[in-house]
């Protein structure tokens, strides 16, 4: 995915995002991190075609998003976003069949190929012994796990992920951590999510975007991008970064 100069807001006043020009990796997990309002969810947003920019383009396999038609893209990309509902009485599995939505035509859709890709969703998440489970029993962690199985029975290359960890305990957020880290190896999925946390940003990405006011201000391999001038400049927050054998880099805050 290539994104172009690309400039939004909301208001036609301010631009969240300024001219913006990167470019995901296939293949890689890419993160977007930075301070709240510095337009990382807005990009991720314009990424999934939620919003078209006021200025830019983003092409997909060398295509314009704004070119694709609505089912068309929903094939080539997924969307789990920060917040999701559903109605708390439907199963685990009805759930995840929402996601075979964008295969469905006038006359119905290919039944087994929709279970197949239901099937696999629910065993990558760990979910098939609950697949009969209300969601009102889950907790959030699981509830998490729902969202990118429905996501996942899309069966696109491309996941995104808007902070797929708020809300959820320290051990549910690495649960989701290490299943989006299995997504990637296993299963080869490109991933770009935007994250809070940034030692949860170095241990999970191969590659950093570092956002403020709207603008990339670095991106590369974890290591490179998460210095602590970089830290300093973009949360205003002095942090000293260490080195461990065992758990590898890490960022530790000491103050303001």
């Amino acid at each position: 995915m290539d994104i172009r100069e690309v400039s939004f807001s909301y208001d036609q006043q301010k631009d969240i995002v300024q001219s913006v020009t990167t470019h995901i990796e296939k293949g890689k997990i890419t993160t977007i991190i930075g301070p709240n309002g510095s337009g990382k969810s807005t990009l991720l947003s314009l990424m999934a075609h939620n919003h078209a920019p006021n200025k830019g383009q983003i092409h997909l396999d060398g295509q314009a998003l704004n070119a694709f038609k609505p089912k068309e893209l929903a094939k080539k990309l997924a969307v789990v976003h920060q917040q999701n509902e559903a109605p708390l009485d439907l199963t685990i599995e009805r759930v995840v069949a929402f996601g075979r939505t964008p295969y469905q035509t006038m006359r119905g859709g290919d039944k087994e190929e929709d279970e197949r890709a239901i099937e696999w969703a629910l065993s990558s998440t760990k979910l098939t012994e609950k697949r009969k489970v209300p969601l009102a029993s889950l907790s959030g962690g699981e509830r998490q796990r729902v969202w990118i199985a429905m996501a996942l029975a899309q069966k696109t290359p491309i996941l995104f992920l808007d902070e797929p960890t708020t809300y959820l305990d320290i051990y549910y957020q690495f649960d989701i951590l290490e299943l989006i880290r299995e997504l990637n190896v296993v299963h080869g999925l490109t991933i770009v999510m935007v994250l809070h946390d940034m030692n949860q940003a170095v241990r999970y990405s191969d590659v950093i975007i570092a956002m403020k006011d709207g603008q990339i201000i670095s991106e590369g391999q974890p290591n490179d991008v998460l210095t602590e001038e970089m830290v300093r400049h973009i949360y205003h927050v002095s942090v000293t970064i260490r080195q461990d054998a065992e758990t590898g880099m890490y960022i530790v805050p000491v103050g303001i």
